[in-house]
């Protein structure tokens, strides 16, 4: 018997040192604990059925049945040395397989006809046929009557002798359960390394502690921890098994939202400046001059602002809307009223590109009210400066002295913001666009630039609809708000797919209508997923790879947009003015050239993502997509929201070389088919799952999240969050709830639950 063992017991403590070493190098696994929240991928029923049409090639399966048949045929391999090949037909239920050994002299004797055996391999089908070479097997009850449990191979021959130790201590045979669990294989550790594993640490392990309350485990109808863990491997019945996950992951889910309610009360803890909204300052000034009438969304969203930044709590909002919903002049107003209170306000792009574009609207939208301290000012006015990492030195130094002596009311600006250097005469409000590209403590860093102790107001935006699942999760520290209708004057976008592969002629028209478009006045955008031919990877946020239809030799290689330029302007678009923008560029050359398309010097601009966010040509009613399957769902409906923001009708052209029926078609076409952002969000989310759709700077604490998804376990993190949030309650720093603490502490990394837990 294995010795005693603890969740947090080395696994070499307790495994085979050679195993344990492959399991730590394969999933990291370095603890018991960490071992048994790895759960089954799925659970082999006695009796369960196949479904031959759901079996594809290169499938790892695992049958339990009968030889039917047994047949040898000798044969002389290359080498000149002879062989013998044993094939077997195995019933499994009504499901039949062909097992082959190329090498079965021995074999046959272990398995002849009438043979109940169990059979771990990868399936390959050929024609009605369904082929298991060489796999695992292992002989559960022989011709002569059971006994036959250590005839076997690999690594089930090893679980079987496990499994003789468990019967010879009176405990039941893994292979009569009804329930055997199959994991996920990986490298060098196959499932029954797994599960020989997890039952060695089992057996080893004492009653685990429970973190949570009786009352809590009650109210959410959960089984104890000690029993999640056991019955989650092994389970009785189907009912154990969904219990035991249940709990597991609600484990995961209250940690998190215990470390998002603990920040949330953190921030709060600490004062504001308030400020209060002004009759007769340069907000109200503003209002006035608007040439549109608000929304009635952007009214509601605006009043909620207005009311967070008159008190003296720090306010904790995320704004997301549609694209070209008007967020920006929300977030204008929001930073006017702040700036009427004597205090600065900063707005943090995630890109020079979009700060340069941010801060040249906002300038214009302010006119004289934005020109303080200059001739011509209005009477009520402010200033905007600009700060981004590539200032000239004199530039640089002229900006930091506007921001720490107050002359400059609004600063716009990159990371370079966020840098020790740059400190402010009094920060009240904190606007980050495009939340998604930062992390939270980037953000924090910010706001820890406030004055006297005050906090700075925070309000975060983004034009990428995010699903209530994901709003809970990773921005679970923020109240949210949302637009989700467009200001009057904007037109819908019509979207159509241009397959390249099957349809050729219609690239040629995708270029017509551009020529159409430039001929009318219009500009168009042509955006492209890699830089040049030298580009091995998609750049500027595109992402690596499409459905799995796209992947195979005969896939032509991505266009790229120096490649694209060239040809343009010496081909179908010849004559026009095309102009070209990757992130390459020097900052200055990218400036110039995207002033030169905004200002109507350019007809055409060849782009990479870098136009993704935020840039604002109201005459460009164009957008076409190149290799559009490279790009995620959300960030097509974000590039076609370039389009068709003057008034204009947009066309935005999908060009694809993925096949009619695959799944990145299919994905295509549902951007195509809708310009709903939030429900393009969600289908986003399914598809993509979140690790792909957060990206790395929001990966956070999720990236310590095994079990936990947010796409299928919304309704176990809105209960999850609802008792974090009672627990807070009474227990603000956790000091009688160690076991959750310690938790928690797991998944933000101790520096910050030390900070966020003294109370």
């Amino acid at each position: 018997m294995t010795a005693l063992a603890t969740t947090d017991t080395p696994l070499e403590d307790v495994l085979d040192a050679e195993l344990a070493e492959r399991i730590t190098t394969a999933f990291g696994h370095r603890t018991v604990g960490a071992l048994l929240h790895t759960l089954p991928r799925r659970y082999r029923q006695h009796g369960q059925r196949y479904d031959k049409r759901e079996l594809v090639d290169g499938e790892r399966v695992t049958i339990i049945g009968t030889v039917a048949t047994a047949a040898t045929r000798n044969y002389t391999t290359k080498q000149g040395q002879p062989r013998e090949m044993l094939t077997l037909t195995v019933k499994d239920e009504d499901t039949t397989f062909k097992v082959v050994y190329f090498a079965g002299r021995k074999i046959k004797y272990m398995l002849p006809v009438g043979t109940v055996a169990m059979f771990d391999g990868t399936v390959s089908r050929f024609r009605q046929s369904l082929d298991l070479k060489h796999p695992e097997f292992l002989v559960l009850r022989s011709v002569s009557g059971p006994g036959g449990q250590l005839k076997g191979s690999g690594n089930l021959a090893a679980l079987a002798r496990l499994s003789a130790e468990i019967d010879a201590e009176g405990g039941p045979s893994l292979f009569d359960r009804p329930l055997l669990p199959i994991y996920s294989a990986k490298e060098s550790v196959t499932s029954w390394d797994l599960l020989g594993a997890v039952v060695t640490a089992i057996r080893a392990l004492v009653p685990v502690v429970d973190p949570l309350d009786d009352t809590v485990r009650a109210a959410a109808g959960l089984m104890g921890l000690d029993e999640a863990l056991r019955k989650a491997h092994l389970p009785g019945c189907v009912e154990d098994a969904d219990r035991a996950g249940y709990r597991l992951r609600f484990d995961e889910a209250i940690a998190l939202q215990l470390l998002l309610g603990a920040r949330r009360r953190f921030v709060a803890r600490d004062p504001a400046p308030a400020s209060p909204v002004r009759g007769d300052g340069v907000r109200a000034a503003m209002e006035a001059r608007l040439p549109f009438e608000l929304t009635a969304g952007q009214e509601a969203v605006l009043e909620e602002i207005s009311a967070d930044l008159t008190v003296d709590e720090p306010m904790n909002r995320l704004l997301q809307g549609e694209v070209g919903s008007g967020k920006t002049v929300v977030g204008l107003l929001a930073m006017l009223q702040v700036v009427d209170a004597g205090r600065q306000c900063v707005m943090l792009a995630p890109t020079e590109v979009l700060a340069t574009q941010h801060h040249r609207s906002l300038t214009a939208m302010l006119g004289d009210l934005g020109e303080w301290g200059r001739l011509g000012a209005a009477d009520q006015a402010t200033r905007v400066v600009l700060l981004t990492g590539s200032m000239s030195t004199a530039e640089r130094r002229a900006a930091l002295l506007d921001i720490v002596t107050g002359e400059a009311g609004i600063v716009v600006g990159t990371h370079a913001l966020i840098q020790d250097s740059v400190d402010f005469f009094d920060l009240g409000l904190v606007v980050v666009d495009e939340q998604h590209r930062f992390g939270v403590r980037q953000r924090d860093r910010l706001r820890a630039k406030g004055r006297d102790g005050m906090v700075p107001h925070l309000l975060v935006m983004t034009a990428t609809p995010i699903p209530r699942t994901i709003a809970m999760t990773v921005f679970g520290d923020l109240e949210v708000s949302e637009l989700d209708e467009l200001p009057g004057g904007r037109r819908p976008i019509s979207t159509s797919v241009v397959p390249a592969r099957d349809k050729p002629r219609w690239v040629e028209r995708t270029w017509e209508r551009v020529r159409e478009e430039v001929g009318a006045g219009h500009r168009a955008y042509v955006v492209c997923a890699r830089i040049d031919a030298d580009t091995t990877d998609a750049p500027d946020g595109a992402t690596k790879g499409g459905g799995d239809d796209d992947k195979g030799s005969d896939r032509p290689p991505l266009v790229a947009a120096v490649e694209l330029h060239e040809y343009l302007s010496s081909g179908p678009l010849a004559g026009l003015r095309i102009g070209l923008m990757h992130g390459r560029l020097p900052p200055e050359e990218k400036d110039a050239t995207m002033s030169a398309f905004a200002s109507g010097g350019l007809d055409v601009l060849v782009s990479t993502t870098v136009i993704e966010v935020g840039v604002d040509v109201p005459e460009a009613t164009v957008m076409v997509v190149m290799d559009a399957e490279r790009f995620g769902v959300s960030q097509l409906h974000q590039l076609r929201g370039r389009v068709g923001r003057g008034g204009l009708p947009g066309l935005c052209l999908l060009v694809t070389n993925s096949r009619e029926g695959g799944k990145a078609m299919e994905r295509l076409k549902a951007v195509a088919g809708t310009t709903d952002g939030f429900l393009l969000a969600q289908l986003d989310l399914v598809q993509r799952r979140e690790g792909d759709v957060l990206g790395d700077a929001q990966s956070g604490a999720l990236a310590s999240l095994r079990l936990l998804s947010v796409v299928d376990d919304g309704e176990v993190i809105e209960i999850a969050r609802r008792h974090a949030e009672e627990i807070l309650d009474a227990d603000p720093g956790l000091d009688h709830h160690p076991a959750l603490a310690e938790r928690v502490r797991r998944l933000s990394g101790s520096d910050e639950s030390d900070y966020l837990f003294k109370y």
